[in-house]
């Protein structure tokens, strides 16, 4: 391999007195590549499907390692360019299957920061004020979720599906081999963290409405074997449902099982002082996943865990003498390896703090208040418009719908040529033994044109020969 001729200059670093300098120029560079991609693409995913997407992005970017390189002004103008062609926007109005949500332009500044410094937070000599800034924010996030405990604390997550994780982790650590009873609404990581930690084969309770039956919880939690770990879910995946918690955590109290809430898409309902009632019981669960990701608009990842308090989270304890030996921790350094299963972790902490403080609470109810009254403008539209029925009002910001007299062959032709044709995403869910099209709204600067936009869409398909909708 041959060498590169003395003299050559070695690429810049982010960090330090220089790197601001170094990443300006990038940045523009970058912040042109995103426009025009965004330009080419024109809608909120590229057009063609699977094949053609990736035939164009190949012919763009060619060899992934190249003999020489081309030098970062063109790297980067080609690859953002080419990557932002083909995303999937969640900023478009018309991006709206899943729970991914358009992030905030202050957040996404404030990952950069965190990229540029890039601490990592598995000891304290890597990131100093950032692990002392993770403790403040997700101590301060844990008293959201539990106001009258004296010591509440979280951790930092790559999102729900750790949390969840770490949830049953920890009742295990506790109890030994937790039989978790969970509801057939309940999230599917769920499912495989028990699988990851050796438990026994979760008990689904029925969700008929597409929430815990509690009739249904007592007489599971009546016929089960101790210790027993019960979920529940403040916001579904399929349709943004809330279980009873009240109902559910009395249970719990009365059959003497643990309670985790996986409030990952429900939890910012807290920041609202018109949604907040609606998480009423959260407070009572032994440990609550959050995910900001979802309906707090921070660019992936950044979940937490919260607890009621700190010494819940003992059981994580781990030492390396590498990272936090004896003498140091006695000396006063700070621990860290006990506040996450992962060793080498980015502070996304940054993000969510820097969101917190440019927003406050009232910006950020704000925000949740008009994403969820954006579901229920759109659920009007649906009742007035002949040919489309709804399968329920929206709870927090996902609405059913379909097509009236479709057949779910023909609502899967409809999503999947909305996504083919670069014109929609819209999600799939199955709720009372029939499919429906998911619209889930996380977009807080959508309007009630663009939701007009996005039902019109449906008039001006061809379904498939022989469909029986009209």
């Amino acid at each position: 391999m041959s060498t590169p001729p003395p003299g050559t200059p070695l690429p810049p670093l982010a960090g330090g007195t220089g790197g601001p300098a170094a990443l300006r120029p990038l940045l523009d560079t970058v912040l042109d590549a995103l426009h025009q991609g965004a330009l080419a693409r024109g809608g909120p995913l590229p057009a063609g499907g699977p094949g053609p997407v990736t035939e164009r992005l190949l012919d763009a970017v060619g060899p992934a390692l190249p003999a020489t390189g081309t030098g970062a002004e063109e790297a980067l103008r080609t690859l953002v360019r080419a990557l932002a062609e083909g995303a999937a926007d969640p900023a478009d109005p018309r991006c709206a299957a899943h729970l991914h949500c358009p992030p905030l332009a202050v957040a996404t500044a404030a990952d950069l920061a965190a990229s540029a410094l890039n601490p990592s937070m598995d000891s304290w000599d890597q990131g100093p004020a950032a692990s002392a800034l993770e403790t403040h924010v997700a101590r301060a996030l844990a008293a959201e979720v539990y106001p009258r405990e004296p010591a509440p604390d979280a951790l930092l997550t790559t999102g729900g599906t750790e949390a969840n994780q770490l949830a049953l982790l920890l009742a295990r650590e506790r109890h030994g081999p937790v039989q978790l009873v969970c509801g057939a609404n309940a999230h599917h990581s769920l499912h495989r963290a028990a699988w990851l930690l050796g438990l026994p084969e979760p008990v689904a309770v029925p969700a008929p409405t597409g929430v815990v039956d509690p009739a249904a919880l007592d007489e599971a939690l009546t016929d089960l074997h101790h210790p027993l770990l019960v979920t529940a879910t403040a916001g579904t995946t399929d349709t943004g449902g809330i279980d009873p918690l009240p109902d559910i955590a009395d249970l719990c109290a009365r059959h003497h099982a643990e309670l985790h809430i996986d409030a990952a898409y429900g939890g910012p309902l807290l920041f609202s002082d018109v949604h907040r009632a609606r998480l009423h019981g959260l407070s009572r669960a032994h440990t609550v996943s959050l995910d900001l990701h979802k309906l707090g608009w921070q660019p992936v990842a950044a979940g937490l865990l919260a607890v009621p308090d700190a010494t819940t989270l003992a059981p994580l304890g781990h030492q390396a003498d590498y990272l936090n030996a004896d003498d140091d921790t006695e000396a006063g350094l700070p621990d860290l390896l006990g506040r996450s299963l992962r060793t080498t972790r980015r502070p996304d902490v940054l993000k969510i703090a820097v969101t917190l403080r440019a927003l406050g609470r009232r910006g950020l109810a704000d925000l949740v208040d008009r994403t969820c009254a954006a579901a229920q403008h759109l659920a009007d539209l649906i009742e007035n418009t002949p040919g489309l029925e709804l399968h329920d009002r929206p709870t927090i910001s996902t609405v059913l719908f379909r097509p009236t007299r479709a057949t779910d062959d023909d609502i899967a032709t409809i999503r999947r040529t909305l996504l083919t044709e670069g014109r929609a995403v819209l999600g799939r869910a199955r709720a009372d033994d029939r499919l429906w099209l998911k619209a889930t709204l996380l977009n807080p600067h959508t309007t009630p044109s663009d939701l007009e936009a996005l039902l019109s869409l449906l008039s001006h398909l061809s379904l498939p020969e022989g469909s029986t909708h009209r």
